[in-house]
Protein backbone atom coordinates (compact mmCIF):
# COMPACT_ATOMS: atom_id res chain seq x y z
CA UNK A 1 0.00 0.00 0.00
CA UNK A 2 1.06 3.67 -0.84
CA UNK A 3 1.52 5.41 2.61
CA UNK A 4 2.22 8.49 0.96
CA UNK A 5 -1.02 10.40 0.75
CA UNK A 6 -1.19 9.37 4.50
CA UNK A 7 1.91 11.06 5.70
CA UNK A 8 1.09 14.32 3.22
CA UNK A 9 -2.45 14.96 5.10
CA UNK A 10 -0.95 14.02 8.25
CA UNK A 11 1.94 16.89 7.54
CA UNK A 12 -1.62 19.08 6.34
CA UNK A 13 -3.45 18.59 9.35
CA UNK A 14 -0.32 19.41 12.01
CA UNK A 15 0.18 22.85 9.69
CA UNK A 16 -3.03 23.94 10.39
CA UNK A 17 -3.23 24.68 13.68
CA UNK A 18 0.06 27.05 12.85
CA UNK A 19 -2.45 29.12 10.48
CA UNK A 20 -5.26 28.84 12.58
CA UNK A 21 -3.40 30.27 15.35
CA UNK A 22 -2.26 33.38 13.55
CA UNK A 23 -5.46 34.10 11.83
CA UNK A 24 -6.79 33.91 15.69
CA UNK A 25 -3.91 36.28 17.12
CA UNK A 26 -4.60 38.86 14.22
CA UNK A 27 -8.27 38.53 14.70
CA UNK A 28 -8.10 39.28 18.50
CA UNK A 29 -5.18 42.14 18.32
CA UNK A 30 -8.10 43.73 15.99
CA UNK A 31 -10.78 43.24 18.51
CA UNK A 32 -8.77 44.92 21.58
CA UNK A 33 -7.54 47.86 19.28
CA UNK A 34 -11.12 47.88 18.28
CA UNK A 35 -11.97 47.82 22.05
CA UNK A 36 -9.87 50.11 23.21
CA UNK A 37 -10.50 52.60 20.47
CA UNK A 38 -14.33 53.15 21.53
CA UNK A 39 -13.53 54.76 24.87
CA UNK A 40 -10.40 56.72 24.55
CA UNK A 41 -10.53 57.60 20.48
CA UNK A 42 -13.70 57.65 19.08
CA UNK A 43 -15.21 60.92 20.23
CA UNK A 44 -12.11 62.97 18.13
CA UNK A 45 -11.09 60.50 15.44
CA UNK A 46 -14.28 58.77 14.69
CA UNK A 47 -15.93 55.46 15.61
CA UNK A 48 -14.14 54.56 12.05
CA UNK A 49 -10.84 56.41 12.50
CA UNK A 50 -12.55 59.24 10.16
CA UNK A 51 -12.65 62.02 12.23
CA UNK A 52 -15.45 64.79 11.52
CA UNK A 53 -13.33 67.75 13.66
CA UNK A 54 -11.46 69.60 10.68
CA UNK A 55 -8.73 69.97 13.42
CA UNK A 56 -7.89 66.97 14.03
CA UNK A 57 -6.79 63.88 11.88
CA UNK A 58 -8.46 60.74 10.73
CA UNK A 59 -6.13 57.07 11.53
CA UNK A 60 -8.42 55.20 8.96
CA UNK A 61 -5.36 53.52 6.97
CA UNK A 62 -2.40 55.26 8.26
CA UNK A 63 0.22 52.92 8.51
CA UNK A 64 0.66 50.91 11.61
CA UNK A 65 3.90 51.75 12.09
CA UNK A 66 3.42 55.39 11.79
CA UNK A 67 0.29 55.48 14.30
CA UNK A 68 2.18 52.79 16.84
CA UNK A 69 5.30 55.65 16.87
CA UNK A 70 2.85 58.42 17.53
CA UNK A 71 1.22 56.99 20.22
CA UNK A 72 4.57 55.53 21.79
CA UNK A 73 5.74 59.46 21.98
CA UNK A 74 2.60 61.11 23.07
CA UNK A 75 2.15 58.40 26.04
CA UNK A 76 5.86 58.65 26.83
CA UNK A 77 5.99 63.18 26.77
CA UNK A 78 7.69 63.36 23.22
CA UNK A 79 4.90 64.87 21.14
CA UNK A 80 2.58 67.47 22.95
CA UNK A 81 -1.35 66.67 22.57
CA UNK A 82 -2.85 68.43 25.30
CA UNK A 83 -5.97 66.94 24.26
CA UNK A 84 -4.34 63.52 25.08
CA UNK A 85 -2.48 64.44 28.17
CA UNK A 86 -2.41 61.07 30.79
CA UNK A 87 -5.02 59.40 28.32
CA UNK A 88 -2.58 56.89 27.03
CA UNK A 89 -0.74 56.12 30.12
CA UNK A 90 -2.40 52.93 31.31
CA UNK A 91 -1.72 51.36 28.21
CA UNK A 92 1.24 48.89 27.18
CA UNK A 93 3.28 48.40 24.38
CA UNK A 94 0.58 45.63 23.46
CA UNK A 95 -2.41 47.75 23.65
CA UNK A 96 -0.82 50.85 21.53
CA UNK A 97 0.27 47.60 18.89
CA UNK A 98 -3.68 46.59 19.31
CA UNK A 99 -4.44 49.97 18.66
CA UNK A 100 -2.28 50.69 15.77
CA UNK A 101 -3.25 47.54 13.77
CA UNK A 102 -6.96 48.73 14.03
CA UNK A 103 -6.76 51.72 12.61
CA UNK A 104 -4.24 50.79 10.03
CA UNK A 105 -6.82 48.18 8.82
CA UNK A 106 -9.69 50.21 8.37
CA UNK A 107 -10.76 52.33 4.99
CA UNK A 108 -10.63 55.85 4.80
CA UNK A 109 -13.01 56.34 1.48
CA UNK A 110 -11.93 59.99 0.19
CA UNK A 111 -11.43 63.47 1.27
CA UNK A 112 -12.01 63.57 4.77
CA UNK A 113 -13.62 60.72 4.69
CA UNK A 114 -16.43 61.61 2.02
CA UNK A 115 -17.09 59.87 -0.50
CA UNK A 116 -18.22 62.04 -2.86
CA UNK A 117 -14.92 64.12 -4.51
CA UNK A 118 -14.85 68.09 -3.86
CA UNK A 119 -16.33 70.24 -6.38
CA UNK A 120 -14.53 70.75 -9.70
CA UNK A 121 -14.48 74.70 -10.19
CA UNK A 122 -11.76 77.24 -11.73
CA UNK A 123 -10.26 78.14 -8.25
CA UNK A 124 -10.14 74.52 -7.14
CA UNK A 125 -8.78 73.11 -10.45
CA UNK A 126 -5.72 76.12 -10.38
CA UNK A 127 -5.47 74.79 -5.94
CA UNK A 128 -4.95 71.15 -6.77
CA UNK A 129 -2.93 72.37 -10.04
CA UNK A 130 -0.73 74.18 -7.48
CA UNK A 131 -0.13 71.97 -4.63
CA UNK A 132 0.76 68.87 -6.95
CA UNK A 133 3.30 71.23 -8.37
CA UNK A 134 4.78 71.80 -4.83
CA UNK A 135 4.04 68.55 -3.73
CA UNK A 136 6.50 67.08 -7.08
CA UNK A 137 9.08 69.79 -6.45
CA UNK A 138 9.37 68.83 -2.33
CA UNK A 139 9.36 65.14 -3.27
CA UNK A 140 6.68 64.53 -0.86
CA UNK A 141 5.87 60.99 -3.13
CA UNK A 142 10.02 59.94 -2.06
CA UNK A 143 9.10 59.38 1.82
CA UNK A 144 5.18 59.36 1.45
CA UNK A 145 4.85 57.18 -1.93
CA UNK A 146 3.94 58.67 -5.42
CA UNK A 147 0.16 57.94 -4.03
CA UNK A 148 0.72 59.65 -0.82
CA UNK A 149 -1.00 56.72 1.10
CA UNK A 150 1.83 56.66 3.56
CA UNK A 151 4.50 53.75 4.64
CA UNK A 152 5.94 52.38 7.69
CA UNK A 153 6.53 55.84 9.80
CA UNK A 154 5.39 58.03 7.38
CA UNK A 155 2.36 58.92 7.62
CA UNK A 156 -0.64 58.88 4.89
CA UNK A 157 -1.37 62.33 3.77
CA UNK A 158 -4.18 61.26 0.72
CA UNK A 159 -7.58 62.17 1.88
CA UNK A 160 -6.44 63.65 5.46
CA UNK A 161 -8.37 67.02 6.58
CA UNK A 162 -6.99 70.15 4.64
CA UNK A 163 -7.16 72.14 8.50
CA UNK A 164 -4.97 69.56 9.96
CA UNK A 165 -2.69 69.28 7.10
CA UNK A 166 -2.23 72.70 7.07
CA UNK A 167 -1.87 73.53 10.73
CA UNK A 168 0.99 70.21 11.35
CA UNK A 169 2.74 71.86 7.80
CA UNK A 170 2.90 75.43 9.48
CA UNK A 171 3.82 74.20 13.06
CA UNK A 172 6.35 72.38 11.37
CA UNK A 173 7.87 74.74 8.97
CA UNK A 174 8.44 76.78 11.96
CA UNK A 175 10.22 74.20 13.98
CA UNK A 176 7.01 73.69 16.31
CA UNK A 177 6.19 70.67 16.00
CA UNK A 178 7.63 68.86 18.86
CA UNK A 179 8.23 65.37 18.31
CA UNK A 180 7.80 65.34 14.67
CA UNK A 181 10.25 64.48 12.04
CA UNK A 182 12.45 67.03 12.16
CA UNK A 183 13.62 66.52 8.50
CA UNK A 184 10.25 68.18 7.46
CA UNK A 185 11.05 71.70 8.86
CA UNK A 186 14.28 72.03 6.42
CA UNK A 187 11.56 70.11 3.44
CA UNK A 188 8.83 73.05 4.15
CA UNK A 189 11.56 76.22 5.00
CA UNK A 190 10.69 78.64 3.06
CA UNK A 191 6.90 77.72 1.54
CA UNK A 192 4.79 80.43 2.41
CA UNK A 193 1.27 80.21 4.09
CA UNK A 194 -0.02 79.87 0.69
CA UNK A 195 1.89 77.33 -0.85
CA UNK A 196 1.07 75.09 2.35
CA UNK A 197 -2.38 75.76 1.93
CA UNK A 198 -2.34 74.59 -1.52
CA UNK A 199 -0.69 71.29 -0.53
CA UNK A 200 -3.10 70.84 1.71
CA UNK A 201 -5.94 71.28 -0.08
CA UNK A 202 -4.29 69.01 -2.87
CA UNK A 203 -3.60 66.25 -0.37
CA UNK A 204 -6.92 66.17 1.18
CA UNK A 205 -8.70 66.02 -2.00
CA UNK A 206 -6.64 63.21 -3.47
CA UNK A 207 -8.96 59.76 -3.88
CA UNK A 208 -8.44 56.90 -1.86
CA UNK A 209 -6.19 53.94 -2.71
Amino acid sequence: MNRAPVWLALAICLAQPSWAGAAAGSTAVSTAGADQAKPLCAACHGAQGVSSIPAIPSLAGQPKVFVENQLVMIREGLREVPAMTGMLDKLSDADLTSLATWYAGLKLDGPAGSTAPAPVTPQSSARIAAGATMAKQALCGTCHLPTYVGQSQVPRLAGQHEEYLQQTMILMRDGKAVGRDSIMSSTLRGMSDEQLRDLAYYFSNLRSF
